[in-house]
This record gives structure tokens, C-alpha cells and sequence, in this order.
């Protein structure tokens, strides 16, 4: 299916790849800044560092079924959430998909009906609270116990 303009947009604002996926407007990114490693080893697909949202189900008024996800950084929950909230965007769930992950990494998801584009936008300003800098694995040294 091609990509109609409206979903090149929709892209271009959050900064992502369009593309259409039975039938749904998705653009998506990585957040390679992350450097997570998942049981020791380094990990750096999809599945560990996405972030994307979507558009569907487009009413006459043109507010659209708009979801999003995306890898987050235990200190970015709160002021993310906060971002999208203002924005009218409910976040519906927070959670982890690994475990033994260095750094610790979540997955969180939000949802709104809003104009595609407004809703792009408005994911794009809360994402500005996400960090752009490398991150991780973090090293952890052992205490030094002289009481053995």
C-alpha cells in the first residue's frame, strides 16, 4: 500500500520512517543512544530500542485513533508522562519487556483521538525531555569489604 502524504507528514514531524501497515499510518525510529545490553550481551533492535507511533480509524472530523510506544530510561518516566499528559494523551501502560538489563529499560505506551499531526507534534515536544546522549552500560564496581 502507498504512502499517503498525510502519513509522510506524520513522519517527518515526529521524525521517524513512514510506512503503512494493514492499512495503519506507523512511523518509527530506534533510540540507538541507548546502549543496553540484555543478559550480558548487546542488543540494539527493534525490539529493545523502539520508538514509534501510529493513526488509524480517521473520523469525518479528521481526529484519528493515534497510539505510541517507545524504550524509556527510569529517569525520563515522570517528565515524559507529565509531557503527554498536558498534551491530553493518556499513557496506558509501563512496564519492561527484559530482564537483566544494563541500563535498566522500560516501555511505555500512550494513546489519544487527536489529528494526526497535532498528535506527531505533541508526542515530538514530550519526547524533548528524552536524553539524546550516549547512555550505558553502566559499570558497577564492587565495594571494597575490608571487614572479611
Amino acid at each position: 500500500m502507498s504512502i499517503s502524504p498525510r502519513c509522510r507528514r506524520f513522519a517527518e514531524i515526529f521524525g521517524g520512517q513512514a510506512q503503512v501497515v494493514n492499512g495503519v499510518c506507523v512511523a518509527t525510529k530506534l533510540r540507538t543512544n541507548i546502549n543496553v545490553r540484555i543478559l550480558g550481551r548487546r542488543s540494539k533492535g527493534f525490539f529493545t530500542l523502539p520508538f514509534g507511533i501510529s493513526f488509524e480509524s480517521v473520523g469525518r472530523d479528521g481526529r484519528a485513533l493515534c497510539l505510541g510506544e517507545s524504550v524509556i530510561l527510569t529517569r525520563e518516566i515522570n517528565p515524559f508522562i507529565s509531557r503527554l499528559r498536558r498534551a491530553g494523551i493518556k499513557v496506558t501502560a509501563l512496564h519492561n519487556h527484559w530482564l537483566f538489563t544494563n541500563p535498566n529499560i522500560w516501555y511505555i505506551h500512550w494513546e489519544a483521538i487527536q489529528q494526526p499531526l497535532v498528535f506527531a507534534r505533541n508526542v515530538r515536544n514530550a519526547s524533548r525531555v528524552l536524553t539524546n546522549r550516549p547512555v550505558g552500560p553502566f559499570v558497577c564496581k564492587r565495594a571494597n569489604n575490608r571487614n572479611r
